[in-house]
């Protein structure tokens, strides 16, 4: 692996991981077809069976009043139950073994239903088995861990019990991404390396770990500057109380940080956003927490607390409870428990309501699982019908399309990694590029949303990957723009702002995260660069076709 790529795909051993444990025992992964059915249309499940797995029956237990469906070996004990046919055999050689797909079609569902599944599996009096047991993702997510803590490699191993299953859900609507965010250009803000405000000064520009004294109130304060760039939306980095830089581990749900200028600042940004036509996004981290969260504080004190089951408390752990990458501070949030899960809800709808805000960056939005942002997408769209939902998918094309239908869109980092592989490091020829393109753009329907990026906070810039080549910068983010997805600029790139090292370093993710220059080391000529591309971009409208000339790269 020659890029890096948070995530449980991160090195080739990862993938090989991932690999298994997607072809072990009985697997939905959410396939379904049509992906995002409409009101009317019929249902088709699909399921593999892999070279593990001895059975001879398949069945559908599903329920459509919000209710969990139950039954066994093909009857229903609550809700109904259809039998799947097998529809054919496949060889896979990296598990040296068949698999054979079932397929089963719901009947036509109107708009508003919220369908419930789960799917098992029997051969002759053997127990009973479901669809997609929860511990097999564990050990990838084991895996994982090992990897980012410079641990043994951890191979992979089911756990658990096959008899738990999977809850499944889909909710029938015609919910669709707004047309403003098709044609949006999104400035990324890390609001702690932002701009302090007028009048007010860094804290502090050398150690990247610490707090270096950005605001909301110098994001409003510096919007003159995002609208004469030409972005037409912000995304901040998340802005409530956290006990670090990032704000990725929250406190409190409910308030803003007051380093970064408390509710005040928050509303002195959306209006000043608004006053200008620009749209306003918040990064929400719904996976995990804070362990300082008093919801969680009181989970881990008091095992007999009703939030306990809120959090994953288990002695596999090395923390003893599940957390983000096995980081001790940030506890996993169990968004399938039902108070857990409304809590998240509410909390989503609250700054739609209360700040006016126009959407949510959803953090590691993979770990909460398709199932999840179903509902979640719905409450948005109920409280804000044009907001923007996208979240932080780093996984697989084939992964990123089970949130269709689920959320507006997801982050490209397949296309992110493509572009730094060809114009970064120049491993890639334009050929090569110009290929992978033309079929990753082939591969997703035109209403699910992938905005474009060349660098964010979890990577090196850009600029700094291209050697400080900024022609090779410019070459890529001519490209970018002529591209459908809505294109984010990570604060900075625009004026030529690079990093001292590698995130290899000392320093870690930290890297890249350096503050905004705002004298007179802006490259003035880059900046028109990328305001011409904006400007450009509305005239050619490339969000309404498959992508803009025979070869991208001329």
């Amino acid at each position: 692996m020659e890029e890096f790529i948070f995530g449980t795909f991160a090195t080739d051993h990862l993938k090989l991981v991932n690999h298994r444990a997607s072809h072990y025992g009985i697997q939905h992964a959410y396939r379904i077809s049509p992906r995002d059915p409409r009101p009317g249309e019929p249902i088709t499940l699909i399921v593999e069976l892999h070279q593990d797995v001895n059975v001879d029956h398949v069945a559908c237990y599903y329920t459509l009043d919000g209710t969990e469906p139950s039954g066994a070996r093909g009857v229903a004990a609550h809700g109904v139950a259809l039998p799947f046919q097998q529809v054919c055999s496949e060889w896979d050689s990296l598990v040296w073994g068949y698999r054979t797909r079932w397929e089963v079609t719901l009947p036509p569902q109107p708009a508003g239903t919220i369908i419930h599944y789960r799917i098992g599996a029997w051969q002759g009096d053997q127990p009973e088995i479901f669809a997609d047991w929860p511990l097999v993702k564990t050990t990838v997510e084991d895996a994982a861990y090992a990897f980012f803590h410079s641990k043994p490699a951890v191979d992979f191993e089911p756990i658990g019990d096959p008899q738990a299953g999977h809850l499944f859900n889909l909710y029938i609507d015609e919910l669709s991404p707004p047309e403003w965010a098709r044609e949006a250009v999104i400035y990324q803000i890390f609001v702690d390396r932002f701009y302090p405000g007028d009048g007010r000064t860094w804290l502090q520009t050398d150690d990247l770990r610490a707090f270096c004294g950005g605001t909301l109130q110098g994001v409003a304060h510096k919007m003159d500057y995002i609208a004469e760039l030409g972005a037409t939306c912000i995304w901040l980095s998340p802005i409530s109380p956290s006990p670090s830089h990032h704000g990725y581990d929250v406190t409190d749900y409910y308030r803003v940080e007051p380093r970064l200028g408390g509710e005040e600042g928050l509303r002195a940004v959306v209006e000043a956003a608004h006053a200008r036509g620009i749209r306003v996004i918040l990064d929400l981290v719904v996976n995990h927490t804070s362990d300082l969260h008093p919801a969680f504080k009181e989970a881990l004190s008091d095992p007999h607390s009703p939030k306990r089951d809120w959090f994953f408390f288990n002695e596999r752990e090395p923390n003893g409870y599940r957390s983000f990458f096995g980081v001790k501070s940030m506890p996993q949030v169990n968004v399938d428990h039902p108070e857990a899960r409304a809590w998240m809800l509410d909390i989503a709808r609250y700054w739609l309501q209360e700040f006016d805000v126009d959407g949510y960056r959803l953090d590691h939005a993979a770990g909460p699982g398709p199932g999840f942002w179903s509902e979640f997408w719905a409450q948005c769209k109920a409280v804000k019908p044009d907001c923007f939902i996208f979240g932080e998918i780093v996984e697989p094309p084939e992964i990123m399309l089970q949130y269709i239908g689920r959320m507006d869109g997801v982050l490209d980092f397949h296309l992110a990694d493509a572009f730094r592989r060809s114009f970064g490091r120049q491993h890639w020829t334009e050929v090569q590029f110009d290929t992978f393109v033309k079929r990753h753009l082939a591969f997703f329907p035109r209403d699910f949303l992938l905005p474009s990026f060349l660098d964010n906070h979890d990577m090196d810039r850009f600029l700094f990957v291209a050697g400080d080549n900024k022609d090779r910068l410019r070459q890529a983010a001519e490209i970018q723009f002529r591209l459908p997805g809505p294109p984010v600029i990570y604060y900075g790139t625009e004026i030529g702002l690079s990093q001292l090292t590698s995130r290899e370093s000392a320093v870690g993710l930290e890297a890249s995260r350096v503050p905004m220059l705002w004298d007179g080391t802006q490259d003035r000529e880059l900046l028109a660069f990328y305001q011409r591309l904006i400007r450009e971009r509305r005239t050619l409208h490339p969000w309404d076709q498959a992508f803009i000339g025979a070869n991208l790269c001329m």
